[in-house]
């Protein structure tokens, strides 16, 4: 914007300069020309006199005088003597005679006439002004009026930059802070300046924002709160579950109410983390993939299942919490174990992305997917609850990625996760 407001001043005053300047320096043109006739003039009325009665010798000392001043003259006589130098002149009849007359030659010089009525007839004095002396300081003063139009534009445009930064500083400002808002600061706020509608909108950043914060707050508030209810029918499951005399049946229930515990635990987590974490997350995927393969590996061996591994060899940043990140492949290894049968081999890859975050693929070599709808949320299919591949997918999203899945070469399921860069 302070660019803008440069060349638009900047072209303002250029037009205006150029407006006022280019009649100025035609006027200087004609003006020094008219000078440097008037004084030819004025020369040539010297020899009026002695044209008139006096001798050649005297005329002629006076034309040497103007030719060492640099103009050329020359006196036409009635008997048709000349006297001087050679120039376009001849007397005049008594019918032609005529007063002063000033004319422009083909080379630019400018030819001056003067009459001289006399007893034998009408002589003509003729003085030539060269170009140079019409035109002399003429480039001086458009020098002078160039500088001084240089300078001028400077000046406006050193104005207009203090103007526009003092128009888009407040700007600049907003800018900044709504970037901090973004990010999940929701303690920034717009110091109000600049103009009137600037200034407004300052304001009504800061009421947004405030009203941000306490909408999140209410409702992180609320989800807390509501998770701890759940707490009490938990407990009462839990004893429901131990008073139950069949001990398998009491431990697989117990496992499910320890199961519900632990989520309901995490709910409380999630709605106590603070609010810029979710903008400024990030973990180290290669780390947080490496331990939640180490913890599923002990249930693949117990199963007879190959769990392989790929990591690279450096550290791989991503904009997830590390707990999010570790619930996603608690979700994939989860259903890869629990929908297919014991000895089916898994693979994790972590691959880094070029312009930042990486790719966790998850695959196995089971039946792969058989229901397209297998996205559905909340749909329960083979004893799912239809819930962990959409933690996958909005988690993937949140960090500014996507979930894909496909087919494995070797006919199983694949489930690709990308993740996005940490925020700078």
């Amino acid at each position: 914007m302070r660019r803008r407001i440069a060349l638009l001043v900047a072209a303002t005053t250029s037009l205006v300069l150029v407006a006022f300047l280019l009649p100025l320096a035609l006027l200087i043109s004609r003006g020094a020309e008219s000078s440097a006739v008037s004084t030819a003039v004025g020369r040539s009325q010297a020899l009026v006199p002695l044209v008139a009665v006096g001798s050649d010798d005297q005329v002629g000392l006076v034309i040497d005088q103007m030719h060492a001043d640099g103009y050329a003259a020359a006196v036409a006589l009635p008997d048709g003597r000349r006297l001087g130098d050679d120039l376009p002149v001849r007397a005049a009849t008594a019918a032609g005679a005529q007063a002063s007359t000033v004319v422009r030659t083909g080379d630019g010089d400018a030819l001056i006439r003067q009459p001289v009525f006399r007893e034998d007839g009408t002589a003509v004095i003729a003085v030539r002004v060269p170009r140079a002396m019409l035109h002399e300081g003429v480039v001086r003063a458009w020098l002078v009026l160039t500088a001084l139009a240089l300078v001028l534009v400077v000046l406006s445009l050193l104005v207009a930059d203090r103007l526009a930064r003092s128009m888009t500083r407040p700007i600049t400002d907003l800018a900044h802070t709504a970037e901090r808002l973004g990010h999940g600061d929701l303690d920034a706020r717009v110091v109000p300046g600049g103009p009137d509608e600037v200034r407004e909108v300052g304001l009504a950043v800061n009421r947004l924002a405030a009203r941000i914060r306490e909408l999140l707050a209410s409702e992180r508030e609320a989800v807390a709160d509501l998770s701890h209810r759940l707490r009490t029918p938990v407990t009462a499951l839990r004893l429901d579950a131990e008073a139950l005399a069949d001990p398998e049946e009491r431990a697989r229930l117990g496992g499910d109410v320890d199961e519900l515990a632990r989520q309901v635990d995490a709910l409380i987590r999630d709605a106590r983390r603070p609010v810029r974490e979710g903008a400024q997350a990030r973990c180290d995927a290669r780390s947080v993939v490496e331990e939640r393969v180490g913890f599923w590996r002990l249930l693949a061996e117990e199963q007879g299942r190959r769990l392989d591994l790929e990591l690279p060899a450096r550290p791989c940043l991503v904009r997830v919490d590390a707990g999010d990140l570790g619930a996603v492949l608690d979700a994939l290894l989860g259903n890869g174990i629990a929908h297919t049968p014991e000895g089916t081999a898994l693979s994790v890859t972590v691959r880094p992305e070029p312009s930042g975050g990486a790719l966790v693929v998850v695959a196995d070599e089971g039946a792969g997917f058989s229901d397209p709808a297998v996205l559905a949320r909340g749909q329960s299919r083979a004893g799912s609850t239809g819930l962990g591949l959409d933690i996958v997918r909005r988690t993937a999203a949140a960090s500014g990625g996507e979930m894909r899945i496909g087919t494995s070469p070797v006919g199983g399921a694949t489930v690709t996760v990308r993740l996005g860069p940490p925020s700078p």
